[in-house]
């Protein structure tokens, strides 16, 4: 098998595939993934159609990965006669396009026919993505629509079946239907139904065996009243056993003093837990049941419903009951408790047997069942629609997805890739390489390092709000700062405002890095200047405070003492004033005198001197502006990116823009507002004197001035003529002694 010849480009520092053809997009799956720029990104965040997204993100996890992005290329191929067809961008197929040689493929031009058909347009030679979405929505609007879901809406026409439904939908929860609507599933119905069997299963019973009372209600009441005391009688038998066991055990297993002296200190009703712990008689060996006088006073309603609805409908009028008789009740209840206990919990609660004869006799289940299968019978349909739409989004968006994917070459051609959000409007620049970000705060642990100045902003638009990083990658960074404010225009042109949030600081140039030490030490100096004159002022005022309140509490001859002048500075203060400035100027002078001896090389020096300060900064710029990289920035956005996307100068001066006014502009350059230059003029001309002088002193300028005019030419002439100066004459030699 030939292998497909592929074209690269670099870019970014990284060889990056060109994609352009049908048969790049038909051979993807063998291209090295080692190659690819990404390996999965996800389906919302992004400028991109999300729909589109949604249909290749097979496992719906909301990314998209390479493998997925494979098998769509590949689906979509096998679709169609021609791959080429895949590069057009358009939203229209054409039907001669299609494979039909595939059942598949049939099938999708069978549905695309039957859709245009539909909408009026039949015998067509194509189909649009909007015909088919609005086949699907009309589908999805209509009572049978693919999905087996019955939504009540649409049996309106048939009131009982729609109140049947809500009712089920009430009680067993509803499915979500293709339309986005609640609707009836088949799991639901039959859940309904199942529970209505069983309920009339269990009345059925009933009525064959109701423990020799004459209805059902009533075996229910018995099995009730003696479900309700069974456990408390069973107690009292077997304590009144227990006494005729052993004639001493009579008074441990009754109440004591003790405790109904306890119960004698309290507020005391029938429905106190102490008193129905008790006894429900009084114990005695052999003892009978009372059922009505005698008995605890927490269990008397108990017992009197026990009397009524089961000792004398079942062993007649009795005032009391034997431990044989107790037994005889509960051996004639037995089958009616088993069966009550038997009751088919559901959320139908307890629906007589009528009700659910009339359910089940209705026909309607059979008719709900039936609606569900037409609706699933048109499943095949919807499904038919739905990836024929597949195939015509990926006809118009593949080709774009695979070159902000597989490459970045819609990025690197600034045609705006998926990842950009829109342009930021700061600072005097345009930054359009902007992401959108879920989360700032964990954005930025990742983002750091790609060691690009970043500036996270909240951007709002009347309610809605979304949060962006902008990477400022051209220009100077003096005045960003939390807190300030610009523009932000989306993909759609929409404007937000934005407002810095947070800095992730680096360099954006070697030139501004080369200025950065000269701006660090200027702003050092104005702040410590601003401190000592903020310290200095408070303590004036202090000092102001405490005279004035001095002079306002005092007497008379104090407050003139106070008011008096202070006393002159010291003399030694100034001294040491005085030596702490001869220090410093001799410093300075010693250093400028050595500079001034290096002649010639001055310059040289100069550049030395600046290298210096300037040097540590510009080689750190450059150290981070080699290693600066457009990956972590979209990896902490959820992509993951294989290569290293590295964003160098050039790039960076074409992601942030300055402004710049327009080359044909009239420029009026007199500024009414500008500020005075005259002490900037002094200073120049003193500048251009003393380096006048230098030059004179040091016969830079010999060859351009007249020989008398030299640094020493008077001298030089007087030496010749004989008289020798008088600095040179030799001193005269000391007398004899």
């Amino acid at each position: 098998m030939q292998q497909h010849q592929w074209q690269f480009f670099r870019a970014g520092g990284v060889d990056q595939v060109q994609i352009r053809t049908g048969a790049d997009i038909a051979n993807i799956g063998q291209l090295d993934q080692k190659l690819w720029v990404a390996l999965a990104c996800p389906t919302r965040g992004i400028e991109f159609d999300s729909a589109t997204l949604d249909l290749i993100d097979q496992d719906a996890d909301g990314r998209i990965r390479a493998p997925e992005l494979v098998q769509a290329c590949e689906w979509a191929v096998s679709m169609v006669n021609d791959p080429d067809v895949l590069t057009s961008g358009l939203d229209v197929l054409q039907l001669a396009s299609i494979n039909e040689s595939t059942e598949q493929g049939q099938a999708l031009a069978d549905e695309a026919r039957r859709i245009l058909a539909l909408s009026g347009q039949e015998g067509a030679a194509c189909v649009s993505l909007a015909d088919v979405q609005g086949r699907l929505a009309s589908l999805n609007a209509m009572p049978f629509n693919g999905d087996g879901i019955l939504n009540p809406a649409t049996l309106s026409d048939q009131p009982a079946l729609s109140a049947l439904v809500l009712r089920i939908m009430e009680a067993y929860g509803s499915a979500q239907g293709c339309d986005g609507q609640p609707g009836l599933g088949r799991a639901q119905l039959d859940n309904f139904f199942t529970d209505v069997q069983s309920l009339a299963d269990w009345h059925t019973l009933a009525s064959n065996n109701t423990c020799s009372l004459p209805t059902e209600a009533q075996a229910v009441a018995a099995v009730q009243a003696l479900n309700a005391v069974q456990v408390k009688v069973e107690d009292f038998f077997a304590r009144t056993r227990l006494a005729a066991f052993d004639a001493k055990a009579l008074a441990p297993i009754s109440p004591s003093v003790e405790g109904y002296a306890a119960l004698g200190t309290q507020v005391l009703s029938k429905e106190d837990a102490a008193i129905a712990a008790l006894p429900l008689a009084t114990v005695v060996a052999d003892g009978v049941l009372p059922l009505g006088s005698g008995v605890n006073p927490a269990w008397a309603a108990a017992m009197a419903a026990l009397q009524q609805h089961a000792v004398r409908p079942l062993l007649g009028e009795l005032d009391s009951l034997s431990a044989a008789q107790w037994e005889q009740l509960k051996a004639q209840l037995q089958p009616c408790q088993a069966w009550l206990a038997s009751f088919p919990a559901s959320p139908l609660g307890e629906m007589g047997l009528q009700e659910a004869q009339a359910l089940l006799a209705s026909g309607m289940q059979q008719q709900l069942q039936d609606m569900i299968q037409h609706d699933e019978d048109e499943k095949q349909h919807s499904e038919h629609a739905v990836a024929l739409e597949k195939l015509i989004r990926l006809q118009r968006d593949l080709l774009a997805l695979l070159n902000n994917f597989v490459s970045f070459s819609q990025f690197y051609s600034r045609q705006g890739a998926a990842f950009q959000a829109g342009t930021l409007y700061l600072d005097g620049r345009s930054c359009e390489l902007t992401v959108d970000v879920a989360n700032p705060a964990a954005h930025a642990t990742l983002a750091g390092m790609a060691k690009v100045y970043l500036a996270y902003c909240e951007c709002k638009r009347g309610g809605d709000k979304r949060h962006i990083v902008a990477a400022f990658t051209a220009g100077d960074v003096d005045f960003l700062f939390v807190g300030r404010n610009g523009v932000f225009y989306d993909r759609e042109g929409k404007d937000w405002d934005a407002t810095i949030t947070k800095l992730i600081e680096n360099p954006t140039s070697i030139g501004q890095a080369f200025f950065s030490p000269y701006k660090k030490f200027v702003r050092m100096i104005e702040e410590q200047v601003a401190k000592r004159a903020a310290a200095k002022d408070a303590s004036v005022t202090e000092g102001l405070n405490a005279k004035a309140a001095a002079l306002v509490t005092a007497p008379a001859g104090t407050a003139a003492a106070a008011a008096a002048p202070a006393k002159k500075t010291d003399v030694g203060t100034v001294a040491a004033i005085g030596v702490a400035l001869g220090s410093i100027s001799t410093v300075l002078v010693g250093i400028f005198s050595k500079f001034v001896e290096l002649g010639p090389w001055i310059p040289v020096g100069l550049m030395g001197l600046i290298l210096a300060i300037s040097g540590p900064s510009m080689l750190i710029a450059w150290l981070k502006l080699r290693e600066r990289s457009l990956g972590p920035i979209l990896d902490a956005s959820g992509w993951a990116i294989n290569g290293r996307m590295k964003i160098n100068m050039q790039l960076g001066n074409s992601l942030s823009q300055t402004a710049k006014v327009p080359a044909n502009a009239k420029h009026m350059l007199h500024d009414p507002f500008a500020a005075s230059h005259t002490a900037r003029w002094v200073v120049g001309v003193l500048a251009l004197v003393v380096l006048a002088a230098l030059a004179w002193r040091w016969g830079w300028v010999n060859r351009v001035l007249p020989e008398r005019m030299h640094y020493g030419y008077a001298a030089s002439v007087a030496v010749e003529g004989g008289a020798a100066p008088a600095a040179l004459a030799p001193a005269p030699a000391p007398a004899a002694p």
